[in-house]
C-alpha cells in the first residue's frame, strides 16, 4: 500500500476536488527576504549564528494562515541543533484573509496546554513572536513533523491509501481518530486555562455564543453579497435549537482526520489548533462526521463509490460514547451548524479567488457554496431520512 506522507502544514481545505491548492493564490510575500528575515531574528532568539534552509510553501498550502517550510541549525553550549520548522504568519491584508482575525499566540497556548495537560499529540511549539517587525505579521514556529495524511485533494474518498486500506484498518484508524476527542474532551481543564478560549453567549451559553460569532464572521465575510443559502441556515438553526446543550469541554474546533497525522493507522500528530474554542461535545464530534460526509457528497457526484461506510453518526458517536460514556444528543442539529461553517468559509474562499481572478463570481450567490444541494437536503430533512 502506498502512502501519501505530508509534513504539518495546518491546510485549510480547498475549495475545488481535483485541483492542486498551489494554484490558488495565498501569499504576496517573497520567499527570499522571508528567509533571510527569518535567519536574523532566529539567530538574535537563540544567542548564535543560524544556518536556514530555503523557505518553501508546502504543496497543499492551506487558505488560512501563511504556511512556511523550513530546517534550522546552529550551535549552543549544548551542542548542535538541528530543526525541521514550521512557521504560521498572519497573512497580509491584501491577500484577501479567511478570517478576521488571527491569535496566533493563542494557537502557540492551546498547542502546549493539549499537548502538556491532555497528551494529545499537537505539534511541538518553539517560539512566538508578537511583534509584527521581524516578519511583517506576528507568527509562530513548530516542529515540523510527517505522517501519512488522508489528503483533501484530491479527496480521499476519491482515491488514496485510506480508500485502499482494508475495512479492519479504516475501522481502526476511525476510532483512534474519535479517541482523540474523547481525551481532549474528558481532560478537567481548569477554568482559568479555558478562559481565554470561551466566547459568552448573552443567554450564558458557549452555544449560544459560537453561533453568534459564526454570524458575525458571516456578516464580515459575506455582508457586501449576502449568501441567501447561508440565511436561511441560521434561521433553521433557531427553530431547532437544542432543548439542552451539552456541557461545555475543550474543543479541537477543526476536528477531522484530514487534520491528522498517521503511522499505521494511529494517530502521531494533530494538526490545526486556530478554531480551538469552549462548547459543547457534538461542536467537534459533528464536524468530524460531516467533514466526511462532504467529501463522500463530492465522490458519489462524480459518479464514484468513495467510502460509504466510514465515519457514520451512528458509528462516530457509539465509539465516542463506549470511550467516554457520553452518549452525543442533537447531532441533526449540529451536523447542519457544521454544513454551516464550512459554507461560510468555502464561500470566503471561493471569493477569494475572484479577487486574484482565478473564478468568476457565479450569477446566483448560493453557488458560492461548494455543498449547496447537500446544505438544501438538510435544511428540508431529505439528508436525514
Amino acid at each position: 500500500m502506498t502512502h501519501a506522507t505530508r509534513e504539518n502544514a495546518m491546510d485549510e481545505p480547498t475549495n475545488e476536488p481535483g485541483r492542486r491548492a498551489e494554484e490558488m493564490r495565498t501569499s504576496t510575500r517573497d520567499l527570499g527576504e522571508l528567509g533571510e528575515r527569518m535567519r536574523s531574528w532566529l539567530a538574535g532568539r537563540v544567542g548564535s549564528p543560524v544556518t536556514l534552509s530555503p523557505l518553501s510553501r508546502p504543496s497543499g498550502n492551506g487558505m488560512s494562515s501563511e504556511t512556511l517550510l523550513f530546517d534550522a541549525s546552529w550551535t549552543s553550549a549544548e551542542g548542535g541543533n538541528d530543526i525541521p520548522c514550521v512557521a504560521r504568519l498572519a497573512p497580509a491584508s491584501e491577500a484577501v484573509p479567511v478570517f478576521p482575525g488571527y491569535d496566533l499566540g493563542r494557537q502557540y497556548e492551546v498547542m502546549r496546554l493539549v499537548r502538556e495537560r491532555a497528551g494529545v499529540l499537537a505539534p511541538r511549539p518553539l517560539w512566538y513572536e508578537p511583534d509584527p517587525g521581524p516578519l511583517g505579521a506576528p507568527f509562530l514556529v513548530m516542529e515540523r513533523l510527517t505522517g501519512d495524511v488522508p489528503p483533501d485533494v484530491m479527496p480521499y474518498t476519491f482515491g488514496s491509501w485510506l480508500l485502499d486500506a482494508s475495512p479492519a484498518d479504516r475501522d481502526r484508524l476511525q476510532r483512534n481518530s474519535v479517541e482523540i476527542l474523547a481525551r481532549l474532551h474528558d481532560t478537567p481543564f481548569t477554568a482559568e486555562e479555558l478562559r481565554p478560549l470561551e466566547i459568552p453567549g448573552t443567554d450564558g451559553t458557549a452555544l449560544r455564543g459560537h453561533v453568534d460569532d459564526q454570524r458575525a464572521y458571516y456578516e464580515w465575510a459575506h455582508g457586501s453579497t449576502p449568501v441567501p443559502l447561508l440565511e436561511r441556515a441560521f434561521g433553521w438553526l433557531e427553530e431547532h435549537w437544542p432543548a439542552a446543550p451539552g456541557p461545555d469541554v475543550l474543543n479541537w474546533g477543526d476536528a477531522r482526520i484530514g487534520n491528522v497525522m498517521y503511522h499505521d493507522f494511529t494517530p502521531v500528530a494533530v494538526l490545526d489548533w486556530e478554531m480551538a474554542t469552549v462548547a459543547p461535545r457534538e461542536l467537534d464530534i459533528s464536524w468530524m462526521i460531516f467533514l466526511h460526509t462532504f467529501f463522500q457528497d463530492l465522490t458519489e457526484f462524480m459518479g464514484l463509490p468513495g467510502m460509504p461506510d466510514f465515519m457514520r453518526r451512528e458509528d462516530v458517536c457509539q465509539a465516542y460514547y463506549e470511550t467516554t460514556g457520553y452518549k452525543p444528543r442533537d447531532m441533526e442539529f449540529y451536523e447542519t451548524y457544521a454544513a454551516l461553517r464550512h459554507g461560510i468559509i468555502m464561500a470566503r474562499i471561493w471569493q477569494r479567488q475572484v479577487h486574484f481572478g482565478e473564478k468568476a463570481m457565479p450569477d446566483d450567490p448560493d453557488d458560492l457554496v461548494m455543498h449547496r444541494a447537500l446544505l438544501e437536503r438538510m435544511l428540508d430533512g431529505s439528508h436525514w431520512s
